[in-house]
């Protein structure tokens, strides 16, 4: 499948997170990136065809669960891009939405249920749109990767629980 922004952006998992997203973390977060297994990030590809990190999230890995976190974009970098570009990227949600779609396509079926912490109204607007519902007070979310009887949901909602925040 393709998108319209399959010609300027690449999403990927990489292996050195920190490298690529320490300066957008940083900013966002007023923190070091987290030393997680999965790193996400989206590339700008620049007219000179030089790359630039635009977009990360991270991914936890808690066996039958997983923590998404750490979502963050250059908005300095978005504003250098072309306005075909900016239209191509409003078009498909944003760059974050872009990102975490890209990542719950990737990591979601690995997985009973993708949770989060979100207590941002813009970041819930994303969220909420590809499937995150909220479940505990005052900001964990989960997305359940498959059907799963209450009993089950309960479960895994007080397993991320105790390890929010993440």
């Amino acid at each position: 499948m393709t998108s319209p922004i399959d010609d300027f952006i690449i999403i990927t998992e990489v292996d050195r997170g920190p490298a690529f997203a320490a300066e957008i973390f940083q900013r966002k977060y007023r923190a070091r990136v987290p030393d997680f297994r999965h790193h996400v990030v989206a590339f700008w590809r620049r007219g000179d065809g030089g790359f630039v990190p635009v977009s990360y999230v991270h991914f936890t890995d808690w066996h039958d669960i997983m923590a998404i976190g750490g979502a963050c974009t250059d908005g300095d970098i978005l504003r250098t891009m072309s306005e075909p570009e900016r239209a191509a990227i409003d078009a498909v949600g944003g760059i974050n939405r872009a990102v975490t779609q890209y990542s719950l396509a990737r990591f979601a079926p690995r997985c009973d249920a993708v949770f989060g912490n979100c207590g941002d109204e813009r970041s819930w607007g994303i969220l909420s749109g590809l499937g995150f519902e909220r479940v505990r007070e005052p900001h964990l979310i989960a997305r359940w990767s498959r059907a799963l009887d209450e009993e089950r949901k309960c479960e895994l909602i007080e397993k991320a629980a105790a390890y929010a925040p993440f």
